[in-house]
């Protein structure tokens, strides 16, 4: 068989604030510090491979012999939320911010949406989803409009119950929006947030569905499908790149479920790219602000890693990296924080090594390609790691 990348996004678990992170309004920010204050941290297996060695990590007892090549990466995109992280992770940056709002959606955002749905809107501002639930979700059961909300990242949210709008339902209002947000609204995701429960004890459901903004350049799994070999999509990556570039995906319900289908993934015979995403952190515990939920995530995780390294063939890397921050003790606002991403990379043919500060994450992507042998000319990362 062929080489194989495995990459890993521990969805929002950043290394430390950027130079820049003070006007995005990020000041201190370090979601893994954050977490390893907690009693419930601990990551030996990653601390082996590096992730306490990586240059101003702040936090662990750095290794004396690192077991894989370990660094940090800033983000050179404009803006600090999952679809451009990720969408530079496979190497395309997003030199221009995508559009936010602040002050809710414009009126020619709303009148197509109304009219495309036959429903009202409720709430239009930016809110924490689990406040919108409790503080709209009555009015909505009774009137039949639709929850929608913003935060500050490039969202449009719509949030109904399941009972009153069937989760198929709620996805074609969602396709229906992401027609309408493009150019200047072009919003980087439309997402689907079902709910269920009675009035005081709304909760959402696993049934989320994001609806991104197709990539604005090629990527990674773009060169890697086109060079014939297969991109292999775990979660909600392939709403994240619109289904570009990926030969076959599954979706998952949460952590536990993503790593047990990369677990089953890598046993596939394939050469090419299997990527992940572990969405938890951030929807879980980062955006909830639970210092202690986060970090029994990641400990979690990293009881399950030696698995995930069993299962690495002659030819394969295995990256484990982030695609932005979420730091849970960072009270300030409850959004995404700007941040350095770790990067962890072991394989049979890497060699340890501090590869310390990296330019973009895009740098994942170039030494991606260059493992798999892909001549390419397209991909922003400046160098392979």
């Amino acid at each position: 068989m062929g080489k194989r990348v495995i990459i890993i996004v521990l969805d929002s678990a950043g290394i430390g604030e950027m130079p820049d992170s003070p006007s995005f309004g990020d000041v201190g920010v370090n979601t893994l510090r954050s977490c390893s204050e907690s009693q419930y941290f601990s990551l030996p297996n990653m601390g082996r491979l590096g992730l306490f060695n990586i240059d101003g990590a702040g936090f662990g007892t750095p290794v004396s012999s690192p077991e894989g090549v370990y660094c940090k990466c800033a983000e050179r995109s404009m803006g600090k939320d999952t679809t451009i992280g990720h969408w530079e992770i496979a190497g395309l940056v997003t030199p221009e911010p995508l559009p936010l709002f602040p002050d809710g959606f414009p009126e020619e955002i709303l009148a197509p949406f109304r009219e495309a749905t036959g429903r009202g809107v409720l709430c239009n501002k930016p809110y924490s989803g689990t406040d919108a639930i409790a503080d709209f979700g009555d009015e909505h059961r009774a009137t039949g409009k639709l929850i929608v909300y913003t935060s500050a990242d490039s969202v449009f949210q719509i949030a109904a119950h399941e009972e009153d709008v069937p989760p198929e339902t709620l996805y074609e209002y969602c396709r229906a929006a992401r027609k309408i947000l493009t150019g200047k609204y072009g919003v980087a995701r439309v997402i689907a947030r079902p709910f269920e429960g009675t009035s005081g004890n709304y909760k959402r459901t696993t049934r989320r569905h994001d609806f991104s903004l197709e990539p604005s350049g090629p990527t990674l799994l773009d060169v890697v499908k086109e060079a014939g070999q297969e991109v292999l999509a775990v979660g909600k990556i392939f709403d994240i790149f619109a289904g570009r570039g990926i030969t076959d995906h599954v979706y998952t319900a949460g952590n536990a479920e993503g790593i047990e289908r990369t677990l089953e993934w890598m046993d596939r015979d394939f050469t090419g790219l299997l990527f992940t995403n572990l969405v938890d952190y951030d929807m879980l515990y980062g955006h909830r602000r639970d210092v202690d939920g986060y970090a029994k995530a990641l400990t979690f995780f990293d009881e399950r890693l030696p698995e995930i390294l069993s299962k690495l063939r002659d030819g394969d890397i295995l990256m484990i990296t982030a695609d932005h921050g979420c730091d849970p003790a960072y009270t300030k606002t409850t959004d995404h924080t700007r941040e350095y991403v770790p990067l962890l990379m072991t394989g049979k043919g890497v060699a340890p090594e501090n590869a310390h500060v990296r330019e973009t994450y895009a740098d994942i992507a170039k030494t991606a390609a260059n493992w798999l042998g892909i001549e390419e000319t397209v991909l922003a990362g400046r160098r392979i790691i």
